[in-house]
């Protein structure tokens, strides 16, 4: 069976490797309103895990079977716009067209993250240090351009655009401070793109990193997200994107009580609950008919980084609060709970040096693979 997918995936590499195709031309659109497309009502909570399956198609093979293993009907991948149009109007289209193929044949529901600047559109300058993700696009239209063509290409076969990611953080922003009245610019132009070209698809806003650090290198998620709607973001998107990470606290756990625990941090934006206090935003912005989507969530044992081994825990106690996470969401958060993306089927070349690593449910290992307890207690539980 393995083999057969790969032959497949190799077929489909090599037409989208001939393919550098011209921008689709898409007619300018009226803005919309906040009716202007369907919107659908997704399972509440939806399952999902956040997955690397650009690279190595035999990899992703295995990944996407032990998503589908586990019972989870959602896999999130990065689209990145740098690895996909390599000058302006041209495209390699050979990677991008694989995942979609593989996921498809697996019956699982896509969600693309679309960010990741292209060097011919950047406007920073990238001292190599990793320091800086990504950054806005010199010129917004561009990226609109690209929203709408990767639309146009995957019609009815992407169910869900994520727009950036994390814009609150300088490091996603160009190491510039965060700015969401941009932020919001770049949101609307791609939902009218999206829009345009697969009404269907659902747009859901950038998941935004808790944080209580101010400018110039992050913004609170809470005000930025009140910073959007008063910058007119609510027709723009179809589900709200969050960042939950557990930190040291319980699921459970209440923000007011994680602000009063010191060993948990201090602060409500360290309680996974923080999605509540989101919640609360878009409840005061007459957003609630909306659903949430938890763009990343999990916990982490990395106990070698500095910056997150204060609030590690070990591998059992990870298992037991991410599956406690989903049963809170399913007890108390539906029905505007929508996918919950999990952390994570990990890239295949990550070590112990990089914290992500240390979030991950499996071994970034290959052809062996070697489970982490909290995969195997996510498999195993109720859905």
């Amino acid at each position: 069976m393995t083999r057969h997918i790969l032959l497949l995936v190799a077929l489909v590499s090599l037409a989208g490797c001939t393919l550098f195709a011209s921008p689709i031309s898409l007619p300018t659109p009226a803005p919309p309103t906040p009716t202007s497309y369907p919107r659908a009502r997704l399972e509440s909570p939806a399952y999902g895990f956040e997955a690397y399956l650009w690279w190595k198609p035999e990899i992703a093979t295995r990944d996407l079977g032990l998503i589908r293993e586990a019972g989870f009907g959602w896999v999130k991948q990065t689209f990145a716009w740098r690895d996909i149009e390599l000058e302006k109007g041209r495209y390699d289209w050979s990677r991008a067209d694989q995942v979609v193929f593989l996921v498809e044949h697996f019956g699982l529901k896509l969600l693309a993250r679309l960010d990741r600047d292209p060097h011919w559109d950047r406007t920073y300058i990238d001292d190599g240090s990793g320091r800086i993700a990504s950054g806005p696009p010199g010129d917004l239209r561009n990226f609109f351009d690209f929203c709408g063509v990767i639309a146009a290409r995957y019609r009815g076969r992407i169910a869900a655009y994520q727009v950036w990611n994390e814009p609150n953080l300088a490091r996603e922003w160009g190491g510039r401070a965060p700015d969401p009245l941009t932020y919001v610019e770049l949101l609307r132009g791609c939902y009218i793109a999206i829009k345009q070209a697969d009404p269907a698809a659902l747009v859901i806003s950038a998941g935004l990193a808790p944080t209580g650090n101010g400018p110039p290198e992050a913004l609170p998620d809470d005000q930025f997200l009140v910073a959007m709607y008063e910058a007119g973001a609510a027709p723009y998107f179809d589900l709200l994107g969050v960042h939950a990470p557990g930190f040291r606290a319980p699921p459970e756990a209440a923000p007011e009580e994680v602000a009063q625990r010191p060993e948990w941090g201090g602060h409500r934006f360290f309680a996974f609950r923080r999605v509540e206090d989101m919640r609360a935003i878009m409840e005061r912005y007459g957003d609630a008919d909306k659903q949430v989507a938890i763009l990343e969530f999990g916990w982490t044992t990395d106990r070698v980084n500095p910056n997150y081994a204060w609030f590690a825990i070990d591998e059992q106690l990870k298992a037991e609060y991410m599956v406690r996470a989903y049963e809170f969401a399913r007890a108390h958060w539906r029905p505007w709970i929508g996918p919950m993306i999990a952390l994570s089927i990990p890239h295949f070349d990550w070590t112990p040096d990089n914290e992500q690593y240390w979030w991950a449910v499996i071994e970034p290992s290959y052809p062996t693979t070697i489970t982490r307890p909290a995969y195997e207690a996510l498999k195993a539980m109720p859905k």
